[in-house]
Protein backbone atom coordinates (compact mmCIF):
# COMPACT_ATOMS: atom_id res chain seq x y z
CA UNK A 1 0.00 0.00 0.00
CA UNK A 2 1.28 3.07 -0.74
CA UNK A 3 1.44 5.57 2.08
CA UNK A 4 2.45 8.51 0.46
CA UNK A 5 2.83 10.49 -3.03
CA UNK A 6 5.94 9.49 -4.32
CA UNK A 7 5.76 12.39 -7.49
CA UNK A 8 5.54 15.16 -4.37
CA UNK A 9 7.77 13.67 -1.83
CA UNK A 10 10.68 12.51 -4.64
CA UNK A 11 9.91 14.65 -7.50
CA UNK A 12 11.32 18.30 -9.01
CA UNK A 13 11.69 20.15 -5.32
CA UNK A 14 13.42 17.06 -3.99
CA UNK A 15 15.82 17.13 -6.77
CA UNK A 16 16.27 20.73 -6.84
CA UNK A 17 17.82 20.90 -3.03
CA UNK A 18 19.69 17.69 -3.26
CA UNK A 19 21.29 17.75 -6.80
CA UNK A 20 24.10 20.02 -5.34
CA UNK A 21 24.97 16.93 -2.49
CA UNK A 22 24.69 14.32 -4.91
CA UNK A 23 28.06 15.41 -6.89
CA UNK A 24 30.30 13.31 -8.98
CA UNK A 25 32.14 12.97 -5.82
CA UNK A 26 29.53 11.77 -3.84
CA UNK A 27 28.55 9.76 -6.70
CA UNK A 28 31.94 8.05 -7.30
CA UNK A 29 32.13 7.47 -3.32
CA UNK A 30 28.69 5.29 -3.58
CA UNK A 31 29.91 3.24 -7.07
CA UNK A 32 33.10 2.20 -5.29
CA UNK A 33 30.88 1.16 -2.26
CA UNK A 34 28.72 -0.37 -4.32
CA UNK A 35 31.41 -2.48 -6.30
CA UNK A 36 33.42 -3.50 -2.94
CA UNK A 37 30.84 -4.76 -1.09
CA UNK A 38 29.25 -7.25 -4.03
CA UNK A 39 32.50 -7.95 -5.62
CA UNK A 40 31.43 -7.22 -9.11
CA UNK A 41 33.64 -7.10 -12.15
CA UNK A 42 32.83 -5.01 -15.56
CA UNK A 43 30.79 -7.01 -17.83
CA UNK A 44 27.88 -7.81 -14.86
CA UNK A 45 24.61 -7.32 -14.85
CA UNK A 46 23.07 -4.60 -12.82
CA UNK A 47 19.92 -3.55 -11.59
CA UNK A 48 19.53 -0.09 -9.72
CA UNK A 49 16.22 0.27 -8.45
CA UNK A 50 14.96 2.69 -7.76
CA UNK A 51 17.52 4.33 -9.87
CA UNK A 52 16.57 7.81 -9.47
CA UNK A 53 17.82 10.50 -11.73
CA UNK A 54 20.31 8.14 -12.82
CA UNK A 55 23.65 9.16 -11.18
CA UNK A 56 25.04 5.80 -10.33
CA UNK A 57 23.18 3.99 -12.90
CA UNK A 58 25.24 5.78 -15.54
CA UNK A 59 28.41 5.80 -13.89
CA UNK A 60 28.55 2.31 -13.64
CA UNK A 61 27.42 1.79 -16.74
CA UNK A 62 30.69 4.19 -17.88
CA UNK A 63 32.95 1.57 -15.74
CA UNK A 64 31.66 -1.08 -17.96
CA UNK A 65 28.39 -2.92 -16.53
CA UNK A 66 25.39 -3.61 -18.29
CA UNK A 67 23.01 -1.78 -16.10
CA UNK A 68 18.96 -1.08 -15.95
CA UNK A 69 17.49 1.62 -13.72
CA UNK A 70 13.85 1.21 -12.81
CA UNK A 71 12.00 4.16 -11.01
CA UNK A 72 8.44 5.09 -10.68
CA UNK A 73 8.96 8.96 -11.45
CA UNK A 74 9.14 9.39 -14.90
CA UNK A 75 10.80 12.84 -15.00
CA UNK A 76 13.50 11.45 -13.20
CA UNK A 77 14.26 8.47 -16.07
CA UNK A 78 13.79 11.37 -18.79
CA UNK A 79 17.00 12.93 -16.71
CA UNK A 80 18.47 9.92 -16.62
CA UNK A 81 18.10 9.17 -20.07
CA UNK A 82 19.31 12.79 -20.95
CA UNK A 83 22.41 12.32 -18.92
CA UNK A 84 23.27 8.86 -19.90
CA UNK A 85 22.87 10.40 -23.48
CA UNK A 86 25.50 12.92 -22.81
CA UNK A 87 27.87 10.58 -21.31
CA UNK A 88 27.69 8.56 -24.03
CA UNK A 89 26.49 5.28 -22.02
CA UNK A 90 23.63 2.56 -23.02
CA UNK A 91 21.63 1.82 -19.82
CA UNK A 92 18.34 0.70 -20.15
CA UNK A 93 15.72 2.81 -18.25
CA UNK A 94 12.10 1.84 -17.03
CA UNK A 95 9.35 3.33 -15.23
CA UNK A 96 8.14 0.83 -12.81
CA UNK A 97 7.40 0.28 -9.50
CA UNK A 98 9.82 -1.71 -6.90
CA UNK A 99 6.65 -4.05 -6.00
CA UNK A 100 6.44 -4.99 -9.49
CA UNK A 101 9.80 -4.24 -11.82
CA UNK A 102 8.67 -4.99 -14.82
CA UNK A 103 11.89 -6.94 -15.57
CA UNK A 104 12.82 -10.59 -16.12
CA UNK A 105 16.13 -10.63 -17.22
CA UNK A 106 18.40 -12.63 -14.55
CA UNK A 107 20.53 -9.98 -13.34
CA UNK A 108 24.14 -10.47 -11.21
CA UNK A 109 22.93 -7.58 -8.88
CA UNK A 110 20.53 -5.37 -7.49
CA UNK A 111 21.34 -2.13 -6.01
CA UNK A 112 18.65 -0.51 -3.36
CA UNK A 113 20.55 2.65 -2.21
CA UNK A 114 20.71 6.25 -0.61
CA UNK A 115 17.56 4.68 2.04
CA UNK A 116 15.77 3.71 -0.83
CA UNK A 117 13.77 0.66 0.85
CA UNK A 118 11.03 1.06 2.88
CA UNK A 119 8.69 3.53 1.76
CA UNK A 120 5.52 0.93 1.60
CA UNK A 121 3.58 -0.69 4.63
CA UNK A 122 5.69 -4.21 6.07
CA UNK A 123 3.73 -6.44 3.59
CA UNK A 124 4.76 -4.25 0.21
CA UNK A 125 8.11 -3.77 1.73
CA UNK A 126 8.25 -7.44 1.88
CA UNK A 127 6.89 -7.75 -1.48
CA UNK A 128 9.73 -5.46 -2.93
CA UNK A 129 12.62 -8.17 -1.44
CA UNK A 130 10.58 -11.02 -2.88
CA UNK A 131 10.62 -9.05 -6.54
CA UNK A 132 14.54 -8.48 -5.97
CA UNK A 133 14.81 -12.03 -5.70
CA UNK A 134 13.05 -13.00 -8.49
CA UNK A 135 14.96 -10.72 -10.80
CA UNK A 136 18.40 -12.33 -9.77
CA UNK A 137 20.26 -15.13 -10.73
CA UNK A 138 20.96 -17.93 -8.52
CA UNK A 139 24.26 -16.83 -6.49
CA UNK A 140 23.54 -13.07 -7.48
CA UNK A 141 23.31 -10.22 -4.93
CA UNK A 142 20.94 -7.67 -3.51
CA UNK A 143 22.42 -4.76 -1.77
CA UNK A 144 20.67 -1.98 0.29
CA UNK A 145 22.17 1.01 1.82
CA UNK A 146 19.56 2.43 4.77
CA UNK A 147 19.57 3.96 7.92
CA UNK A 148 20.92 2.05 11.01
CA UNK A 149 18.09 1.17 13.15
CA UNK A 150 20.10 1.18 16.29
CA UNK A 151 22.37 3.57 15.53
CA UNK A 152 19.60 5.87 14.85
CA UNK A 153 18.13 4.88 18.06
CA UNK A 154 20.96 5.41 20.41
CA UNK A 155 20.48 9.29 19.15
CA UNK A 156 16.34 9.05 19.06
CA UNK A 157 15.29 12.33 20.83
CA UNK A 158 11.07 12.17 21.19
CA UNK A 159 11.22 15.79 20.04
CA UNK A 160 11.25 16.15 16.46
CA UNK A 161 14.09 16.74 14.85
CA UNK A 162 14.51 18.94 11.45
CA UNK A 163 16.74 19.08 8.52
CA UNK A 164 16.85 21.96 7.12
CA UNK A 165 18.31 22.61 2.81
CA UNK A 166 18.88 26.07 1.77
CA UNK A 167 19.09 26.76 -2.04
CA UNK A 168 19.77 30.57 -2.55
CA UNK A 169 16.30 32.13 -1.19
CA UNK A 170 14.88 29.06 -1.01
CA UNK A 171 14.67 26.11 1.31
CA UNK A 172 13.66 23.03 2.32
CA UNK A 173 12.50 21.98 5.87
CA UNK A 174 12.28 18.47 6.78
CA UNK A 175 10.86 17.83 10.54
CA UNK A 176 10.86 14.23 11.19
CA UNK A 177 9.78 12.20 14.19
CA UNK A 178 10.52 8.06 14.90
CA UNK A 179 8.03 5.80 16.40
CA UNK A 180 9.50 2.80 17.94
CA UNK A 181 6.28 0.81 17.92
CA UNK A 182 6.17 0.68 14.13
CA UNK A 183 9.97 1.56 13.90
CA UNK A 184 8.91 4.39 10.97
CA UNK A 185 10.59 7.70 11.09
CA UNK A 186 7.66 10.16 9.58
CA UNK A 187 8.38 13.31 8.24
CA UNK A 188 6.72 16.45 7.19
CA UNK A 189 8.26 18.67 4.69
CA UNK A 190 7.41 22.14 4.01
CA UNK A 191 9.22 23.74 0.38
CA UNK A 192 9.44 27.17 0.44
CA UNK A 193 10.21 28.12 -2.99
CA UNK A 194 9.83 30.96 -5.50
CA UNK A 195 7.39 32.42 -3.37
CA UNK A 196 5.76 29.24 -2.75
CA UNK A 197 4.82 26.88 0.01
CA UNK A 198 4.33 23.08 -0.15
CA UNK A 199 3.88 20.82 2.11
CA UNK A 200 3.90 17.31 2.28
CA UNK A 201 4.91 14.21 4.00
CA UNK A 202 6.46 10.81 3.92
CA UNK A 203 7.60 7.37 5.74
CA UNK A 204 10.00 5.17 6.17
CA UNK A 205 10.28 1.96 7.45
CA UNK A 206 13.66 0.92 9.22
CA UNK A 207 13.95 -2.83 9.69
CA UNK A 208 16.32 -3.88 12.37
CA UNK A 209 18.86 -6.22 11.64
CA UNK A 210 17.16 -9.31 12.63
CA UNK A 211 13.98 -8.17 10.82
CA UNK A 212 16.12 -7.51 7.85
CA UNK A 213 17.35 -11.43 8.32
CA UNK A 214 14.38 -12.64 8.44
CA UNK A 215 12.52 -10.92 5.51
CA UNK A 216 14.92 -11.36 2.75
CA UNK A 217 15.24 -15.40 3.76
CA UNK A 218 11.66 -15.29 3.46
CA UNK A 219 11.84 -13.53 0.01
CA UNK A 220 14.21 -16.36 -0.78
CA UNK A 221 17.85 -15.07 -0.22
CA UNK A 222 19.99 -17.83 1.03
CA UNK A 223 22.77 -15.64 3.42
CA UNK A 224 22.60 -12.22 4.59
CA UNK A 225 25.71 -9.92 6.25
CA UNK A 226 25.91 -6.14 7.48
CA UNK A 227 28.75 -3.78 6.88
CA UNK A 228 29.33 -0.40 8.64
CA UNK A 229 32.35 0.77 7.76
CA UNK A 230 34.84 -0.56 5.19
CA UNK A 231 34.38 -4.60 5.60
CA UNK A 232 33.39 -4.28 9.27
CA UNK A 233 29.82 -5.65 11.31
CA UNK A 234 27.98 -2.52 12.13
CA UNK A 235 28.58 -0.73 15.73
CA UNK A 236 26.10 1.23 17.50
CA UNK A 237 27.96 3.94 16.89
CA UNK A 238 27.08 3.34 12.62
CA UNK A 239 24.10 5.74 11.12
CA UNK A 240 24.76 4.02 8.51
CA UNK A 241 24.17 -0.06 7.01
CA UNK A 242 24.51 -1.87 3.36
CA UNK A 243 23.02 -4.90 3.70
CA UNK A 244 23.95 -7.85 1.50
CA UNK A 245 22.21 -10.84 0.76
CA UNK A 246 22.86 -13.45 -1.97
CA UNK A 247 20.02 -15.86 -3.76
Amino acid sequence: MDLFDREATFGDDYLYFYEASLDEARTQADAERILEVLGLTPGSRILDAPCGHGRISNLLAEQGFDVTGVDATPAFIELAREDAGRRGVKVDYRIGDLRRLGVDAPFDAVVCWFTSFGYFDDTDNRAVLAEFARVLKPGGKLAIEAVHHDGFVRRFTPSPFAVPVFRGDDALIDSSTFDPVTGRIRTERVVYRDGEVRRTHHEVRVPTLPEYSEWLRAAGFSTVEFYGQGASPPTIDDMRVVVVARR
